[in-house]
Order: C-alpha cells, then sequence, then structure tokens
C-alpha cells in the first residue's frame, strides 16, 4: 500500500513539475500570435552606446551582458546586417548596446563617459519614417529565443510577400516588450561608422576585382582581334597575288554580306521594391505603446541581395541578454 502512495506522490510531483513548465512557457510567449505591419513606427530618434562585432549572433548575448552590468536601468538594443542563411556566421555584423536617449531629450555626460570607458561607441540614429515592424512579449529569459524563432520567419514572409527592401533587423528591448523594427527607407542612417567603413572597402575591393578582369578580357580580346587581322591580311595578300597571276584583267567581287548580330544584354531586375504608396501602412496600437523608441532607418539597398535582412528566411539563435 505505501508503495502505491509513493508511486502516486512521484506521479503527481512529475505532473506538476511538467504543467509548471508549460505554464512559464506559455508565459513566455509560446502561444502569442506574431503580427507584422507596416508603417510609421512607435519610436523616435535615439542616441545609443554600443560594440560592433564580427561574428556569429550567438556572441551579442555577452555584449548584452556588457551594457547591462553598466546601468540596467537603460533599455537594450541590437543591430543586424546580415542575413545568417546567407552569410557564414564568422561574417556576419551586428552592434549590441545601450539607449542613452530618446527623442528631444540628450544623454548625460557621465553617462557617456562611463560607457565610453569601458570600450563602448557612441552614435545616433533619427527617428524611422516607414518601417516593417513587430512585437513579442518580454517576460523571460526564454522570450528572446521564442521571439528569435518565430519573429524572423513572419517578417520574412511579410517582406517576401510585398516585395519589399526591409533591413536592418533591429530589436530594441523595452519593459515587457521586444520590439522588432525594419526600416523601409534610409537605411544607411542606421550603419554604425564601422560598419559604413566594412561597407566602403567591400565595394572597393569590388570595383578593383572588376576592374582587374576587365582589364584581362580587354587584352584577351586585343589580342586576338590583331591575331585574325594579321592573318585575314595575309590571307587576303595571298589571294590577291593568286588572282593577279591567273586572271589577266582584275575582276570585281562582290562583298559578301556580313551576319552581324548584336548581343543584347537583358538587366534582370530583381524583385523591385513596393513604393510605401503601394502599402496598407499601419500604425501600430494607438500609437500610446512604445513612444520614442528607435530612431529612422534607410539604406539603398538592391532587392537581389540576399546577404542582408531582404527576402530570406532568417531564424538566427542569440545569445540572451
Amino acid at each position: 500500500m505505501s508503495d502505491w502512495v509513493l508511486l502516486g506522490l512521484i506521479a503527481a510531483l512529475v505532473t506538476l513539475l511538467l504543467l509548471t513548465v508549460f505554464g512559464f512557457v506559455v508565459y513566455s510567449g509560446l502561444f502569442t500570435e506574431v503580427v507584422v505591419s507596416a508603417g510609421s513606427p512607435p519610436v523616435s530618434n535615439i542616441t545609443l552606446a554600443y560594440k560592433f562585432r564580427v561574428g556569429p549572433y550567438g556572441e551579442s548575448g555577452q555584449l548584452f551582458t556588457d551594457g547591462c552590468s553598466i546601468s540596467s536601468k537603460l533599455y537594450s538594443i541590437g543591430v543586424y546586417y546580415d542575413n545568417p542563411h546567407t552569410v557564414s556566421p564568422e561574417k556576419c555584423r551586428f552592434a549590441i548596446g545601450r539607449i542613452l536617449s530618446e527623442g528631444d531629450a540628450k544623454p548625460s555626460e557621465d553617462q557617456i563617459k562611463q560607457f565610453q570607458k569601458y570600450g563602448f561607441k557612441i552614435f545616433s540614429f533619427p527617428a524611422p519614417s516607414h518601417v516593417v515592424m513587430a512585437t513579442f512579449p518580454f517576460t523571460t529569459p526564454l522570450s528572446i529565443h521564442l521571439a528569435v524563432n518565430r519573429v524572423h520567419p513572419a517578417l520574412d514572409t511579410y517582406i517576401k510577400e510585398r516585395k519589399l527592401c526591409a533591413h536592418p533587423r533591429i530589436e530594441i528591448y523595452k519593459e515587457d516588450r521586444i520590439y522588432f523594427v525594419c526600416p523601409l527607407a534610409r537605411q544607411g542612417d542606421f550603419y554604425v561608422p564601422e560598419m559604413k567603413e566594412l561597407e566602403r572597402k567591400s565595394r572597393a575591393a569590388a570595383a578593383e576585382t572588376e576592374d582587374a578582369q576587365t582589364d584581362i578580357t580587354g587584352a584577351d580580346t586585343t589580342s586576338e582581334t590583331s591575331s585574325i587581322s594579321i592573318e585575314a591580311t595575309t590571307d587576303s595578300r595571298d589571294t590577291s597575288v593568286a588572282t593577279s597571276i591567273l586572271l589577266p584583267f582584275p575582276a570585281s567581287r562582290g562583298r559578301e554580306e556580313a551576319d552581324n548580330r548584336s548581343e543584347h544584354s537583358y538587366s534582370e531586375s530583381g524583385a523591385s521594391g513596393s513604393s510605401f504608396e503601394e502599402l496598407d501602412l499601419e500604425v501600430a496600437g494607438d500609437g500610446e505603446g512604445a513612444q520614442g523608441l528607435l530612431p529612422d532607418t534607410g539604406y539603398g539597398g538592391n532587392q537581389q541581395v540576399t546577404d542582408k535582412w531582404t527576402k530570406e528566411p532568417v531564424a538566427a539563435e542569440r545569445g540572451e541578454e
């Protein structure tokens, strides 16, 4: 009889434990509906202290911890520039930090010096005009992992279906919500100086490679043309001499018409970005929720480029804050 009682207690404890875990996961946002919309963002211009890194997004967790250890009262922000589905983890670029001020407020000199002391840089983002956005509950550390695996695929689907150019991915952790913001215009304003420098070097390297290939191709073409010209001239001279010997009088010849076919290069336009007017612009909620959170974004990117956050599905795992 005592054995049955013991088994019953064990079963009750296991059941209670499972219910507790299930309740925790539900509280973290397991069944929360992810709603993606496009319109005016619930954020304003901000000044942030950040650290820039190149590497796996999973390393962002330590940077979040670094910022939180300096000031736990400020809100966290993460800016992710590359699509981890198309860019190798060691080449992904991101900036993690804390929001020092929002809107018309100015950050204090003491805060700036404190963050700079620990290697953080100071930068400002303008208020975004149009964005693709979504929110997710931020109630437990597990909420971060649920949000990353649920919100990013929803954003990808929304952006791909409407053929939008929306990047980078910006995450703001404020109170009990995580705000996901993808700028539709002026994306370059959300590139921190280190990111802009990497982009500049990348473009310069690509231009040099293209010039080198052009020079090599041009030299080969010139060489082949000269060879053909010499051979044609030699053949022409041989034919002329032979004709003058065989024929007592020069014969008039008709010229054969060459088949001049020009190769048409058709420019394959990628998915052209929809204009703001074509979108059903929506304002999230009643506009009261998260005012003054984030700045305006913009980056004139090509829609065919999938290295950045444009159209490919993304579900990068990131470290906990």
